[in-house]
């Protein structure tokens, strides 16, 4: 059995309960992560199964990921991905950026927006807050609060919810098929050029690191612009009031501020 005799077997080398206790996780987590192809199989030796210090080593490997909020599946793209290949920088970059800096419950998420839960649950169901899977749980990240409270503002400004979920259904679904071609055109023009490059895995990260909020604030300047245009239009054919025109119209010359950050691995932004 697995607990018979001394649980180190030799420098290096451990048993499953001693692998757990080093690694400060449950034996249950260990096999758990074995299950999901997170842990390479151990050393047999007869009856008895042995650990070494690369196991130990991927274990705070993945607890630090997992600290950080990243899902399961996320963690395992990392660790496939080979150390000297761009898209294992890249792929933890977006990872991080994804989750943020940390992660919420659905209750914790709706106290600190300010929404009822069943208005979360009802914004999951539509597909508008994408949760994280974090060993069972449902987490969300912490850039899902910003999200709430937007919505909630738009709600108050008297938009019936239904309607407005399902308009937000449809951007998102917009959104998704947007984004799918901009990942193309960086592939395509930035990842694979820099396999060539002797910077190699750095220059495709700074490259992401320097794009992302350029891109983002871009996106969101243009749809801004855009929605302004087009009501001034339906006003001026509608004959609307000269002060509501005048408000959109210094809504479109002065432009509302948009701020975009980096959430960076110590939980800073970059400027």
């Amino acid at each position: 059995m697995d607990g018979s005799g001394p649980p180190t077997e030799s420098p290096g080398e451990y048993r499953v309960e001693e692998l757990a206790r080093r690694a400060s996780v449950s034996v249950d987590t260990v096999r758990y992560y074995q299950t999901r192809g997170l842990l390479p199989a151990p050393r047999r030796r007869g009856r008895v199964a042995l650990y070494g210090d690369a196991h130990l080593e991927r274990l705070a490997r993945i607890r630090a990921l997992h600290e950080e909020g990243l899902t399961l599946a996320l963690i395992a793209k990392v660790l496939e991905a080979p150390e000297e290949s761009p898209t294992g920088p890249l792929l933890e970059a977006l990872a991080r950026e994804h989750v943020g800096e940390r992660t919420l419950s659905r209750e914790e998420l709706a106290r600190e927006a300010g929404l009822p839960a069943a208005l979360v649950s009802a914004a999951q169901q539509a597909g508008l807050l994408e949760p994280l899977h974090l060993e069972g749980e449902e987490r969300f990240a912490a850039s899902d609060v910003e999200m709430a409270r937007a919505g909630l503002a738009v709600l108050q400004a008297g938009f019936p919810m239904a309607e407005l979920l399902q308009l937000a259904v449809d951007h998102a679904r917009n959104v998704r098929d947007v984004t799918e071609r901009a990942i193309d055109l960086f592939d395509d023009n930035v990842r694979k050029t820099a396999l060539e490059d002797a910077e190699g895995a750095a220059s495709v990260t700074a490259a992401f690191h320097d794009l992302l909020p350029q891109v983002t604030r871009l996106i969101a300047l243009h749809f801004q612009r855009t929605l302004v245009t087009r009501a001034l239009e339906r006003l001026d054919r509608s004959g609307a009031s000269d002060d509501l025109r005048a408000a959109l119209s210094a809504t479109r010359d002065r432009s509302l501020a948009i701020e975009v950050g980096w959430r960076g691995a110590g939980g800073g932004r970059r400027p």
